[in-house]
C-alpha cells in the first residue's frame, strides 16, 4: 500500500526517527515496534500533540506497572505528588500528601495483553488512572480469543480466584488464623511489594506489622506463580504450619483486596464502594434541603465508615442501625438529636 517503513540504524536514534517521521512525511498514523526509552516517550508525546494518531507498543505487565514506571510513566499521563489543604483534605477524606495524574495520556486508549488469547482493553486511559492512584480497580473490558477463532466481549468481574487461601478454601479471618482480637497480626511478604502493602495498611487502617523473620509471622503472602514453584520459604512456611495465602499478581489492586478480605471488607468492591459514596453524597444533600432523616441502604463496615465520614463532612449527625448484614447508616439533620 501507501505506508512507509523507516528503519532505525541503532536504539538510540530511535526518538529522532519518530519525530522526522512527523515533520517530513506528514503521515496519517504512525505505528512504533516498542517504546522503552524517555525520550522515546517524550517523543510520542509530540506526535499525539500533532494530531497523528499513534499507535504503539510498551513493555509492562500491567496498566498500573506502566504507571509506576518512571521512564514510561508519561504515556498514560504520569504522576506527581499534590499538597492538599487541610481543609480539602478533611472534604476528601485523604491525607494531605496524594498522588494525582500529572497530565493528559499520550495514549487514550490502552490495551494490555494478558496471555495469547486474552486482552485487557481500558477505552478511557485517563479515568483508569485516575481510578489507579485512587485505589480502585478501573475493571477494562475483556476480550478472549476462542478455539474456533472468535472473540468473545467478557464483562470485567471480580473473580473469586484472584484471592486463594492454601491450604484452607475458608475466607481469611482472625477466626480462620486463630488469632486474638486484640493482637497484630504479622505477615511475611515472599515476591511481594512491601511499599504496595504499606498502603493498603494505611488505607484500611487494619492491625497488620510486615514482619522480615518467617519465624515471627502469623501468615505468608506471596504470588500464585511462585507458590506453584513451592521454593524453599513456602516449603518452610506450611512445615511450620504457617498458612499461606496466594495473589494473582503483585498489583495494589490485588494486595488491598487480600488485606480487606483479611479484615472482613471483602465486600469493599469498587461497585459496592462507589454506589456507597454515592448513596450516602445524596442522601446528606436531601438532608440539608428538607430537615429530615434519611435511612440507607444496609452495607458493609468499610463502606459505613466511609458513609460516616461524609456526613461529618456535611456537618451533620449519622449513626449505624440494625444487626449485620442488615446494618446501614442513618443521616440526620443538625437540628435533630439521634435519639429523636
Amino acid at each position: 500500500g501507501r505506508a512507509r517503513r523507516m528503519q532505525v540504524s541503532s536504539p538510540e536514534r530511535q526518538h529522532d526517527v519518530m519525530i522526522e517521521a512527523v515533520e517530513n512525511h506528514m503521515p496519517e498514523v504512525i505505528i512504533v515496534d516498542e517504546i522503552g526509552r524517555e525520550e522515546e516517550a517524550r517523543a510520542a508525546r509530540t506526535i499525539a500533540e500533532r494530531g497523528v494518531q499513534l499507535i504503539a507498543t510498551a513493555h509492562g505487565t500491567t496498566l498500573e506497572n506502566l504507571l509506576f514506571n518512571p521512564t514510561l510513566s508519561d504515556l498514560v499521563g504520569g504522576i506527581q505528588s499534590v499538597i492538599l489543604s487541610d481543609e480539602e483534605a478533611r472534604r476528601r477524606g485523604t491525607q494531605k500528601a496524594i498522588l494525582e495524574r500529572k497530565a493528559v495520556p499520550t495514549f487514550d486508549i490502552v490495551v494490555e495483553l494478558r496471555d495469547r488469547d486474552t486482552v485487557a482493553i481500558y477505552h478511557d486511559t485517563a479515568q483508569a488512572v485516575d481510578l489507579l492512584l485512587r485505589g480502585y480497580d478501573p475493571e477494562p473490558e475483556i476480550r478472549r480469543r476462542t478455539k474456533e477463532g472468535t472473540v468473545q466481549i467478557a464483562e470485567h468481574r471480580r473473580r473469586k480466584e484472584e484471592f486463594v487461601v492454601v491450604p484452607r478454601e475458608e475466607e481469611p479471618s482472625r477466626k480462620v488464623l486463630g488469632m486474638p482480637e486484640g493482637r497484630m497480626l504479622r505477615v511475611y511478604l515472599f515476591a511481594i511489594s512491601k511499599n504496595y502493602m504499606q498502603r493498603a495498611i494505611a488505607q484500611a487502617k487494619v492491625p497488620l506489622e510486615i514482619v522480615d523473620d518467617l519465624n515471627r509471622a502469623d501468615l505468608v503472602l506471596t504470588l500464585k506463580s511462585r507458590y506453584r514453584k513451592r521454593g524453599s520459604k513456602i516449603r518452610e512456611a506450611e512445615n511450620r504450619g504457617i498458612p499461606v495465602h496466594v495473589v494473582r499478581s503483585n498489583t495494589y489492586n490485588q494486595i488491598q483486596k487480600f488485606v480487606h478480605d483479611l479484615f472482613g471488607y471483602s465486600e469493599a468492591s469498587p461497585e459496592s464502594e462507589e454506589s456507597g459514596l454515592l448513596e450516602a453524597e445524596r442522601a446528606a444533600r436531601h438532608v440539608l434541603k428538607l430537615g429530615e432523616p434519611v435511612e440507607l441502604s444496609p452495607r458493609n463496615a468499610f463502606v459505613r465508615r466511609l458513609q460516616h465520614k461524609i456526613a461529618e463532612r456535611y456537618n451533620l449527625f449519622s449513626q449505624s442501625i440494625g444487626e449485620e448484614p442488615f446494618r446501614r447508616v442513618v443521616i440526620y439533620p443538625r437540628s435533630l438529636s439521634k435519639d429523636e
